[in-house]
């Protein structure tokens, strides 16, 4: 009946979705079979799995409108390498980890991890290493491409080695990316660089200084009116120095006046000694006045230079379209960067090159290796699914995983694959996307995934109806390879053969019960007698024959 596999999914709780008013589910090791009428609920219970795995839904699966729809699973995840899915989007790790997805009434949806709200994303992404739903639809990722890889390279025990390999292609990549982007980098300052040096020059040979512009304007202003003020300064110091009528006399006579009255009067010394500060004071700007007056000399050559300087400076404000000299200064400072950038620019460029070869030359080597190991591992698992097929009805069915060299480094190595299949005896081989009829990529899906259970730790698998449209020995064969999965990983499959369900650890019955004029889909899980007649209904039909019953026990045991 199955073996002792990994426990994944222990508990689904369901509540307030499309049928289902409350459930919860409790699942065991190793294989669960779910059985029941045609529309009893069966895919009822895949949506509400498919719900809290992170799949879109809107209002309308709510069973009572005015109320939200919660469904909750717990998974025992210690066995899978997940910490650090849960570090790269900062949830709490734990053993028992739970989803939960909640619909409110008015359709909008929230999702949880360990009672952390996350997005639909990453619900999705976490949902994808727990539960393998299997369908007639998931059987199409079997023509692609990548997924064809994946299976060799699980079976050739080279997944480590792809990962591997894909870590140091994207690290070539990205320094091949920032070689050409430093090269054409180079390129432009190449083509930029006298101008920009000349720029450069042009600013510094101006030898600015944030404080430049005010003092040379006034010294221009100073020798562009040299006649004038010599005129005006000499008026003032005659007015100052005049013999009798000249301020500092004028001010002599009053002081002498202010004394006579201080000699009469104590209260008019205050007067005379203010007035000596005054004269004091006047003689100061006197002296000072004489000292400008006498350097007021004609520079022609002077005023020839601060009239070149200036206009240098206003046609560099112009050019580069600022209005004050420490803009200049900035833009003198980037150009200076950007000179000196090129050198390191090229340091960086020597350092990539030299780290892009031995990147390529380990690239080569991995390529080789996976290769080698794909070549080694494509007929025997090719023998081993061909194996499986004959068993489950398909005795001539043959694969050829068919590898091409190429000369560019791709996605996972240096290989192209194309996966053939020849269905019947004679038949050429051609594409698998080609030739396999639906019911046949359901098996080879069966049987690719017992073979990669034998090699890699999968997560839960579930099987929706994968044995339709088979019976007699090839039913009792395809559970057999289902209990053989088992062995290795929890495996749940929704079923309508009694050989399939009598394979499975634990049975499950989804049936429809009718309350108070409100239909509601339940499930239970069956003890060992209610299996014997539930699987005996599935053999006779409606009249539940003592030939069934005994047969379904055969089956069962």
């Amino acid at each position: 009946m199955g073996g002792k596999g990994i426990i994944v999914l222990q508990n689904l709780s369901i509540k307030n979705y499309a049928l289902i008013n409350r459930l919860d589910v409790q699942f065991s090791n190793g294989m669960t079979t779910i059985t029941g009428e045609t529309g009893a609920g069966k895919s009822i219970l895949l949506g509400a799995l498919s719900l809290v795995l992170g799949k879109r839904a809107d209002r309308s699966v709510l069973y009572t409108e005015d109320q939200k729809c919660v469904v909750e699973a717990q998974f025992d995840i210690s066995q899978y390498a997940l910490q650090s899915f849960f570090d790269t989007h900062d949830l709490d790790f734990a053993v028992e980890t739970v989803l939960r997805r909640e619909i409110i009434p008015n359709g909008k949806s929230r999702a949880f991890v360990n009672d952390t709200p996350v997005t639909l994303d990453v619900l999705d992404a976490l949902g994808s290493l727990l539960v393998d739903i299997h369908s007639q639809h998931q059987t199409l990722t079997l023509t692609k491409n990548d997924y064809q890889f994946a299976i060799l390279d699980a079976y050739a025990s080279a997944t480590d080695m792809v990962n591997q390999y894909s870590e140091k292609l994207a690290h070539y990549q990205a320094v091949v990316a920032e070689i050409e982007n430093l090269e054409q980098r180079l390129q432009k300052i190449a083509e930029e660089q006298e101008y920009q040096q000349f720029l450069y020059q042009e600013l510094t040979d101006a030898a600015l200084e944030p404080d430049l512009l005010a003092p040379l304007e006034d010294r221009l202003s100073v020798l562009s009116n040299i006649e004038d003020l010599q005129q005006l300064t000499s008026e003032a110091l005659q007015r100052m120095d005049q013999d009798d009528i000249g301020i500092l006399a004028q001010l002599t006579q009053l002081k002498a006046v202010c004394n006579q009255a201080a000699a009469k009067s104590q209260t008019f010394q205050k007067y005379a000694d203010r007035l000596s500060s005054v004269i004091l004071e006047v003689q100061d700007l006197f002296q000072e006045l004489s000292h400008d007056y006498d350097a007021l000399e004609a520079h022609p050559q002077e005023l020839e230079q601060t009239q070149h300087r200036l206009q240098a400076i206003y046609a560099l404000f112009k050019k580069h379209q600022v209005n004050a000299v420490v803009d200049l200064i900035e833009k003198q400072n980037a150009l200076a960067e950007q000179l000196h950038d090129t050198q390191n620019i090229e340091q960086r460029l020597n350092t990539l090159k030299a780290e892009k070869q031995p990147l390529k030359t380990q690239l080569e080597v991995l390529a080789q290796e996976l290769h080698k190991k794909r070549e080694a591992a494509a007929p025997k698992l090719s023998e081993k699914l061909q194996k499986y097929l004959a068993d489950m009805g398909m005795p001539h069915a043959r694969f050829s995983f068919r590898l091409t060299p190429v000369t560019e480094f791709l996605a996972n190595g240096k290989d192209q694959l194309v996966l053939l299949f020849s269905a019947n005896a004679g038949s050429p081989f051609q594409p698998l996307k080609k030739v396999a009829s639906g019911g046949e990529l359901s098996r080879i899906m069966l049987a690719i995934k017992a073979v990669l259970a034998q090699y890699q730790n999968l997560p839960t698998i579930v099987f929706d109806e994968i044995d339709t449209g088979v019976s007699g020995n090839i039913s009792n064969e395809i559970a057999l390879i289902m209990s053989g999965m088992a062995a290795h990983m929890q495996v749940m499959t929704i079923t309508h053969l009694p050989q399939v369900a009598a394979k499975g650890t634990q049975q499950l019955k989804v049936y429809k019960q009718v309350e108070e004029g409100h239909t509601h889909t339940l499930i239970k899980s069956l003890t060992e007698e209610e299996r014997v007649d539930e699987i005996a209904q599935m053999l006779s039909g409606d009249e539940l024959t003592q030939t069934a019953r005994d047969h379904a026990v055969k089956l069962l045991n």
